[in-house]
């Protein structure tokens, strides 16, 4: 299967905020905070197909900051394809952007970023694949409540949201804490996966394989985020808010490979500006002790399902595929030449390519909608 080359914006699309309105230096957390709030308020019907009340899809169609309406720099052409929909699944409203005709694909993003970390990959993928990209719980227009955040949790948050979307067999692909979440998701619910496509984590948190506490600088310093994230007090929220720029823009650049174009970081920094967004970007991390032993329980039985591991030779490298290869039996392992830790962004058609090779053979295998 050959998908065609993806078209890459020269500026900002319709829904984007006028210059003027961006955060610059001196971020303004009256507006950013504004913003979010305005987020959940602004919605309109949306009628999808009836399913079970515990897992069902919500009659909303969001519009604010975080939706599809309001994102900068889409392709041409985004929004005739994807839209954004509230999903009441598992006790959760989760927001997704969902698009095209085909198997489905579900996208689960990292951090600091939330669905739209995918957007330069989701116009070609829905020529085949019926697309769905996901707000993790506590991230973008995902509900943040103050609990749930050990990956098993978060598992089952996505097999309640495809449930809801009447998918009962999908591929997954995950980056960043997506990847651990996705392992998580193949490894406690097996018939639900097809394939499993990880980038950029040379490998889930365990015990006897998580970096120790005082690793050498360069390591440090592209790492020293998750302590920090993980201390389970206000006070990390109150060091972060009003220096969103500061914080998350250290993030983007300490990972390696090309810069990220300033719209998309502007994007990021107003996503999680404001005390209960940063809370709920957190909770991943607050929860990690409880992800680790759950993981080495995970990995005493490896996974069946075939694995694509992708590396960016700027960031982890092989290294991604490395660690998989202890806990998979069929794994293939890709490095991007040139790319950073955010390879969708960085190398989206080298990405494209990957996976098109590794999912070609499972979109006839996969289960009808």
């Amino acid at each position: 299967m050959t998908l065609p080359p993806i078209e890459t914006p020269a500026h900002d699309g319709p829904g984007a905020r006028p210059a003027s309105h961006r955060p610059s230096r001196g971020l303004s957390r009256r507006v950013f905070v504004g913003g979010a709030a305005a987020a959940t308020a602004v919605a309109t019907g949306l009628s999808l197909a009836a399913t079970p009340a515990t897992a069902s899809t919500s009659r909303r169609m969001p519009e604010g900051f975080g939706s599809v309406s309001t994102a900068p720099g889409l392709p041409p052409g985004f929004r005739k394809t994807f839209t954004s929909r509230f999903v009441q699944a598992g006790g959760l409203r989760q927001h997704v952007v969902i698009g095209g005709d085909g198997p489905p694909l579900l996208l689960v993003h990292g951090w600091p970023q939330n669905w739209y970390a995918w957007r330069m990959l989701m116009p070609a993928l829905a020529r085949h694949y019926t697309v769905i990209a996901v707000d993790q719980r506590g991230i973008g227009l995902t509900e943040k409540p103050k609990s749930g955040y050990d990956t098993r949790t978060l598992a089952n948050d996505l097999v309640a949201l495809m449930d809801a979307l009447g998918h009962q067999r999908f591929s997954v692909v995950g980056h960043d804490t997506g990847m651990i979440i996705s392992y998580a998701l193949a490894a406690d619910h097996p018939h639900r996966v097809e394939s499993l496509t990880v980038a950029e984590v040379p490998g889930p948190p365990r015990e006897k394989t998580s970096p120790i506490l005082f690793e050498k600088e360069p390591i440090n310093n592209r790492l020293w985020h998750i302590p920090f994230n993980r201390v389970n007090h206000e006070l990390t929220e109150k060091l972060v808010m009003g220096r969103e720029e500061l914080f998350f823009g250290y993030e983007f650049d300490i990972q390696g490979g090309k810069r990220l174009p300033d719209h998309a970081r502007e994007y990021y920094f107003r996503l999680f500006s404001g005390r209960e967004a940063l809370r709920g970007s957190f909770g991943f991390y607050r929860a990690w002790d409880a992800t680790v032993d759950q993981n080495d329980v995970r990995a005493d039985k490896p996974l069946a399902t075939p694995v694509l591991a992708i590396g960016g030779s700027e960031s982890w490298g092989a290294l991604v595929g490395q660690a998989m290869k202890d806990l998979a039996s069929d794994v293939r392992s890709v490095v991007i030449p040139g790319a950073g830790h955010w390879v969708a962004e960085q190398a989206p058609q080298e990405m494209l390519a990957a996976l098109t090779g590794f999912l070609a053979p499972h979109r006839a295998a996969a289960s009808p909608r």
